[in-house]
């Protein structure tokens, strides 16, 4: 076949003796399977920025470490120097994870080389000797969805042990070879301390292979692994051996008053200087009435309220479900006449009738 243009460079060098066959192409890479030094292995070509497909490649790259304070203005800039930095981090970071991975026992395919944006990586075969098929492109019993999925997520809490989240983790990128799942493309891996995406990231991961196998082992897409394994993590009582349920219930803590007067002060502030005209809610007394939104104990938002009297005393009422203002009955179904409808407000709406009422003029002629 025709030597691909980005495989030229490694021809040259004698890296790739030949290449064989297209293997498939994605959103970042081509891969070829290729012979190099007498043997069969993939050659992962990837391409231009121009030409990928991968969306909100920003929040994957939070918190990668830059070489000097040089690269990373470049990189904030956009400069020609700073794009350059970024393709090459992107492309390195798939490397080292592959080294970091297979190095703390997670299945992954065995990284042979780098060079001129081109990885050289060990070829995942199934137990016949050909291209590993997808995850996706096989069909599964429930006890073999069970195991795989019991090995995924080992290797998802390993990656989490050294430090990494994969990021884009789906039936898409693994193979299964003939001892089981192995994973793939890695670029986008985020470093789970520095990244304030990871627990997000991690617990999307988790939940696209629940839902997967939750085809063939329905249980499977009820548990919540995710948060269990995040809140592990921050504990700092995760390990590679730690016990999983699949039940996660989220920590009851207090709520710290003083932390909610902040919050809400500081949104009162924020909500002045984008709208000067804004006011609060006065009530007979002269206290102020300003409304918002602060987290709760359960990970969600309580609605709030903080009452500050004239003398500058604050108090914060909590509006739970139970308070809030009844909706109106829906009205009764009839005729209607068009001069009329939507012309009543709520509040005409509500009061009680007089005591002597007056028949309604007729909105229009009535048909006999």
């Amino acid at each position: 076949m025709k030597v691909p243009r980005a495989l030229e460079p490694l021809i040259r060098d004698g890296l790739i003796d030949e290449v064989v066959r297209p293997l498939m192409a994605g959103k970042e890479a081509s891969v070829y399977i290729v012979v190099s030094q007498g043997d069969v292995c993939c050659a992962k070509a990837y391409k231009d920025a121009e030409h990928r497909s991968f969306r909100n490649r920003a929040n994957y790259q939070e918190g990668r470490s830059v070489r000097s304070s040089r690269q990373a203005r470049a990189m904030r800039r956009g400069s020609r120097f700073g794009k350059q930095e970024l393709e090459e981090g992107w492309q390195n970071a798939e490397v080292d994870a592959l080294f970091r991975l297979a190095e703390a026992g997670v299945r992954v395919p065995r990284p042979l080389n780098f060079s001129s944006g081109v990885l050289l990586m060990e070829l995942v075969v199934d137990a016949d000797g050909e291209v590993a098929p997808r995850l996706n492109d096989i069909s599964l019993d429930e006890e073999t969805a069970r195991s795989y999925h019991l090995t995924l997520l080992r290797d998802v809490v390993k990656m989490l042990c050294v430090g990494l989240v994969h990021g884009d983790l789906s039936e898409y990128n693994v193979l299964v070879d003939a001892n089981g799942p192995v994973i793939i493309d890695l670029p986008q891996a985020v470093d789970a301390a520095a990244n304030n995406n990871a627990s997000r990231m991690l617990q999307r991961d988790v939940r696209n292979l629940s839902a997967y196998f939750g085809r063939f082992a329905p249980e499977l897409g009820t548990m919540d692994f995710g948060r269990e394994i995040w809140e592990l993590y921050e504990r700092g009582k995760l390990t590679p051996d730690s016990e999983l349920t699949g039940r996660f219930r989220a920590p009851q803590r207090l709520a710290n008053v003083g932390n909610v007067l902040r919050d809400i002060d500081d949104a009162r502030r924020d909500a002045a200087r984008r709208r000067p005209d804004a006011k609060p809610e006065r009530t007979k007394k002269g206290d102020e009435v300003w409304r918002g939104r602060v987290p709760d104990g359960d990970g969600d938002a309580a609605d709030v309220k903080l009452v500050v009297s004239p003398s500058g005393g604050r108090k914060i009422v909590e509006i739970s479900p139970s308070r809030a203002k009844p909706q109106p009955p829906p009205r009764a179904p009839g005729r209607t006449s068009g001069r009329t409808s939507g012309r009543t407000s709520g509040r005409a709406a509500a009061r009680p009738p007089a005591a002597t009422p007056e028949p309604a003029p007729t909105a229009g002629r009535r048909r006999r």
